[in-house]
């Protein structure tokens, strides 16, 4: 994809104006690291834009997913009105976001977040992705069991139990709500799971995949994982906190219609309508209560979703 000032500033603005709603005089902090300072620098721009009270805050890049910024970071997000963090590592399931939006902070998380995926998963109508939100919301909130089949093997069974489902429409308007940019999605942090997933669309560490890796799972822990290097990974977490790091963490379902084929970033594939992603480790910021310094998101192409033996109408780019 070529990519343009012109298009990236569009897609900026769309992030701070449409997406974030940021207002003249609110606190808006914008959180990168120095492989994303250009998108950094871009929403600053826009929302210098919009209010005179933003700052711009960089950092070495973390680590692993999940690991927590530096402490001045996560005090400028607890103090803000609204922030927004192009990463290369994901802040979304951080100590240091939940705290900033328990303090009524809102704001996004952008990790991984590239040019071309910033344009592409930006280039898109939010009010119609809160709809088909709301519309898989709508089938699968209630229901005691989720199952989940493909033809490449996937037959996994979820039980939210008491916990809730929710939306990640991108539209980010009320104190203490959160959104991942690009957005468009509807998920759950699962009480337990059983059977098998099949990632054939994205996972870290290998972005878009041309080879299946398959997990299994028993009682809300993932028991077998077939790559080498997801296991390394989970390995790694789990030398700080156990079993904890093969926590079965999420349950997504995409509903951006304006993802219309997958590209190698989590970011963006796991939002592309009519798929599913699955994900290992921390599960404490999405109403879960596993934390775990990993979460690993693998996408999952063609699923038939059901509720409670009804099959989920999902919505298709």
């Amino acid at each position: 994809m070529d990519v343009s000032d012109t298009a990236l500033d569009e897609a900026a603005a769309t992030a701070v104006r449409q997406c974030l709603a940021v207002a003249p005089g609110e606190a808006f902090v914008v959180v990168t690291d120095d492989k994303r300072r250009p998108i950094g620098e871009r929403l600053y721009e826009a929302g210098r834009e919009v209010t005179d009270d933003v700052v711009l805050l960089r950092y070495p890049p973390g680590p692993q997913h999940g690991a927590e910024p530096p402490g001045a970071v996560a005090a400028a997000m607890r103090d803000a009105d609204v922030f927004v963090a192009p990463t290369t590592k994901s802040l979304s399931h951080t100590r240091a976001r939940s705290a900033a939006c328990e303090n009524g902070a809102r704001g996004a998380t952008m990790p991984g977040i590239t040019e071309e995926v910033m344009i592409a998963g930006l280039d898109a109508d939010y009010e119609a992705i809160a709809r088909h939100c709301r519309d898989v919301f709508e089938q699968v909130s209630g229901a005691t069991e989720i199952r989940v089949t493909t033809e490449a093997g996937t037959d996994i069974t979820f039980e939210p139990g008491d916990r809730e489902w929710r939306s990640d429409t991108g539209l980010v308007h009320d104190a203490g709500a959160f959104s991942n940019l690009p957005a468009g999605e509807v998920f759950v942090s699962p009480e337990t799971a059983s059977g098998t997933y099949v990632v054939d669309g994205t996972m870290m560490p290998h972005g878009l995949l041309d080879h299946e890796l398959r997990f299994a799972v028993e009682d809300g822990s993932v028991t077998d994982i077939s790559d080498d290097a997801v296991r390394e990974q989970v390995e790694a977490g789990a030398e700080s906190v156990g079993k904890d790091a093969y926590n079965l963490a999420e349950l997504g379902i995409g509903t951006n219609v304006g993802v219309s084929e997958l590209v190698g970033s989590v970011l963006l594939d796991e939002k592309a309508a009519g798929t599913v992603h699955i994900a290992i480790g921390d599960d404490a910021s999405i109403g879960g209560d596993t934390e775990a310094p990993l979460h690993l998101d693998g996408i999952v192409r063609e699923p038939t979703v059901y509720a409670d033996g009804e099959e989920v109408e999902l919505p298709r780019a």
